[in-house]
């Protein structure tokens, strides 16, 4: 469908380069700014102005290992591909035939937009699309299979954009990919109903985010964890009780909690090498455990102990099922403070330095953010 005149017009009125900067990955973890033509959107698509980007712990094992991303079905080194995936932007240039947004929308960008043509993207599960890392196949996953946000500009699927409400600062609304990777792992577990037992394990953006949109929903929330600052973070956040495990047994409080019972959910963020059979003892008979982080090796389970209790386990890959429009609208209704999990911001040209303090968590980063108040080139 054509772009009317006056809609043709307002494209005018940004000034958009035709040259951008742009972070590439060339080796592992070796990452510099380069010159790329700034892209052009396409039928169905809009042209982002980046303005912040909240740098994710699958940046780091992208720059340095490769996976999860792929170009074409291989690893990214190499490629001209810059990551980053965390993002929120101005809208700056309409593609054909969109209508959803209009010039100079504030949006926030959820990753995965898939092909629109395999079996799992027809169902709705277009995080699990069979043709994931082939751009050829129309696969657009920003930052992982497409050019992604550490740069100047990006082009979106309109699909994959949330509005953001004008009280919500760029920094805060880069965390709807995190609340919605928390949300669409409750979603698939089941949903939440107010009063029953959810544990969180592990405090880190992820698993904060958990208990924020958990306690929203009305569960009885516990968090485990091992830095007493974050669960108080998590506190905050609405979490009803917390473990420190390294001083009382997560297992026991549970138990405790529950008269014995266990708990309805589990949702495991902390990638520990026991963290699956610990959530297996915390749940009650036909409990569920929700999946959310990546071990850093394969770990040992007790599928026994599973089966015995009829336990369920979902695995969640990212944020489907437009999670991040809910997520979003909880972070907008003040249902919890996404603000507190934000520590530390840097210029888009400190790249470097803000991947270096989320590695090692200098000064307990937990999500930093990176802006692009300046041009790169």
């Amino acid at each position: 469908m054509p772009r009317n005149n006056n809609m043709m017009g307002h494209n005018k009125n940004f000034d958009i380069p035709k040259e951008m900067g742009a972070w590439v990955l060339n080796d592992p973890d070796n990452i510099n700014i380069v010159k790329k033509p700034v892209p052009q959107p396409k039928e169905g698509e809009v042209l982002l102005k980046i303005d912040a980007v909240a740098i994710c712990a699958t940046d780091l094992e992208i720059i340095s290992h490769g996976n999860p991303a792929r170009i074409e079905g291989e690893l990214p080194f190499n490629k001209n591909y810059s990551p980053g995936h965390e993002a929120m932007g101005r809208v700056v240039k309409l593609g054909e035939g969109v209508t959803e947004f209009k010039l100079g929308d504030r949006v926030a960008v959820e990753i995965h937009a898939g092909c629109g043509r395999c079996e799992m993207c027809r169902k709705g599960w277009y995080t699990s699309c069979l043709n994931y890392g082939f751009a050829s196949k129309g696969h657009k996953a920003n930052g992982f299979t497409t050019d992604g946000a550490f740069a100047e500009y990006m082009t979106n699927r309109t699909q994959t954009l949330v509005h953001v409400p004008d009280d919500m600062s760029d920094e805060e609304a880069t965390l709807a990919v995190t609340a919605g990777t928390s949300m669409y792992t409750l979603d698939v577990m089941g949903g939440l109903f107010a009063g029953q037992t959810m544990v969180v394990t592990g405090p880190g953006p992820i698993g904060l985010c958990a208990v924020g949109v958990a306690s929203a929903l009305g569960a009885e929330v516990v968090l485990t964890g091992t830095r007493d600052n974050r669960l108080e973070i998590g506190k905050k956040l609405g979490a009803n009780h917390v473990v420190n495990v390294k001083k009382q047994n997560p297992v026991e409080f549970v138990r405790d909690l529950t008269d014995g019972i266990g708990s309805h959910y589990v949702l495991e963020c902390s990638g520990a090498a026991n963290a699956i059979n610990d959530a297996s003892a915390m749940i009650r008979r036909g409990g569920k455990i929700g999946l959310a982080a990546f071990p850093s090796k394969p770990v040992e389970v007790d599928i026994a102990n599973l089966v015995r209790n009829n336990a369920y386990i979902y695995a969640t890959r990212g944020e489907g099922k437009s999670a991040c429009h809910r997520a979003m609208a909880l972070m907008a209704q003040k249902r919890f403070d996404a603000k507190l999990i934000h520590t530390h911001t840097f210029p888009m040209k400190d790249l470097q330095t803000g991947l270096k303090y989320t590695r090692e968590r200098i000064e307990d980063a937990i999500k930093v953010v990176v802006r692009n108040d300046d041009r790169l080139i």
